[in-house]
């Protein structure tokens, strides 16, 4: 079978209301404090009943707003026909009061200009009937029983929708400062962890290759060349981790410049990249295609340019076999800078210093902050397969911008 609908309990100042105004009109109607005398005979035990209906109905005030009242409206009405008590029509004003509070928005709307009906009707009507100017207070009474708590009710709801939408407002608001921050936290970390990589990842990866040959190798001479290299590049990535650290600890210490990686410094980049490599390895050759005399990069290209080089040639000392790798930067008249770098890919076991994978995210992560492209892979070309880093980095100031806002070491 179905459940019958559950009514909610009601609100103890309801109860309170209620028990309070019954217990008054009771009292004056135990008193005789009627406010008029009973219209057409009706007996006066009527206006008891309509009390006790009343005060049932402020018990609903807040749960079924618009019944309470309806219900209310018809205990008046016998109220006063049976000379009307004071306290009834106090609870009547109140469910008046509640209707408007707490029903929906369409009732809380209409019941004001209903009451305003009301009373212009209870003005023009009396005064049409008896012609005296007595008559305009019905008029007033009927106002001030119905429009002042109608009124009021109206006034209250509408401060507290402001407060409501305002607290909602300032979630809102809340909410999108909190998701802000999440995101610029998480670009730090992803801005810290490409740069951490690019610094350090070639010096600790020379070190990898070099120890395994100084292990593998028993002519001393060797041996103390591959510690050479070794010790450079551990010397070279702990200062530039020292300076990383620095530079996370105090970010706003301007006491100190702080070098930015530039593509003229690619000459110091390859030699340093042909000392990391084994002897009989990679032969590293630049290709730099620009134009003299030409307008210089903005920075962000500039350093994006330099740290796909880096890590590329660092992924060609551990991962391609020997021969030759060609860098070639190229860049025409208003156009992008195009950076590639191919090196021998042939057969290989395995790389000869342990990878994440990491670089080629990063190296996709910098050129999307730039809105260029990027392809890394596999690539057949006359003298057998290779690998071939390209990567397109247009020089639009907004592209520039974007990223320039990003604080980079």
């Amino acid at each position: 079978m179905p459940s019958r609908p559950h009514l909610p309990r009601p609100h103890r100042h309801d109860v309170l209301i209620g028990l309070g105004g019954l217990l008054g009109g009771v009292m004056m109607w135990v008193l005789g404090l009627h406010n008029n005398p009973s219209y057409y005979g009706t007996p006066r035990w009527l206006g008891l009943v309509a009390l006790f209906v009343v005060s049932a109905a402020e018990l609903v005030r807040r749960s079924r707003p618009l019944i309470g009242l309806g219900v209310g409206t018809a205990a008046l009405a016998v109220d006063v026909l049976s000379g009307g008590l004071a306290a009834t029509m106090l609870m009547y004003s109140d469910l008046i009061y509640a209707a408007v509070m707490h029903s929906g928005p369409v009732a809380a709307r209409r019941i004001p200009r209903i009451c305003w009906l009301l009373s212009g009707l209870a003005t023009v009507v009396p005064l049409a009937i008896y012609n005296d100017p007595l008559a305009l207070l019905a008029g007033a009474f009927v106002a001030v029983l119905t429009v002042t708590p109608a009124w009021t009710g109206s006034v209250v709801r509408n401060h507290r929708e402001e407060a409501q939408a305002a607290r909602l407002e300032a979630e809102r608001v809340a909410l999108l400062a909190e998701l802000d921050r999440r995101e610029a936290v998480a670009s730090e970390r992803s801005r810290m962890a490409r740069e951490l990589h690019d610094m350090v990842a070639n010096h600790l990866s020379a070190i990898a290759i070099h120890s395994s040959a100084a292990l593998s190798l028993k002519d001393p001479v060797a041996t103390d060349e591959a510690l050479g290299v070794i010790r450079e590049n551990s010397v070279r990535g702990l200062t530039e981790m020292r300076r990383l650290i620095g530079l996370l600890r105090d970010p706003g210490d301007t006491s100190e410049p702080v070098a930015t990686s530039t593509l003229d410094a690619l000459d110091t980049l390859l030699e340093q990249a042909r000392t990391n490599a084994r002897p009989g390895g990679q032969d590293i050759v630049l290709c730099d295609e620009r134009p003299d005399g030409a307008a210089p990069l903005p920075a962000p290209v500039e350093l994006a340019a330099y740290r796909i080089v880096q890590e590329s040639l660092t992924n060609a000392l551990k991962h391609a076999a020997p021969g030759r790798v060609d860098v070639t930067l190229a860049h025409r008249a208003d156009g992008p800078l195009e950076v590639s770098v191919i090196s021998p890919y042939g057969d290989r076991e395995g790389p000869r210093a342990p990878g994440s994978g990491t670089g080629l995210i990063g190296m996709r992560e910098r050129v999307s902050l730039l809105g260029g492209t990027l392809d890394a892979g596999p690539v057949s070309g006359p003298g057998g397969t290779v690998w071939q880093v390209r990567a397109t980095l247009p020089l639009d100031d907004e592209s520039a911008q974007s990223m320039s806002t990003q604080p980079v070491p």
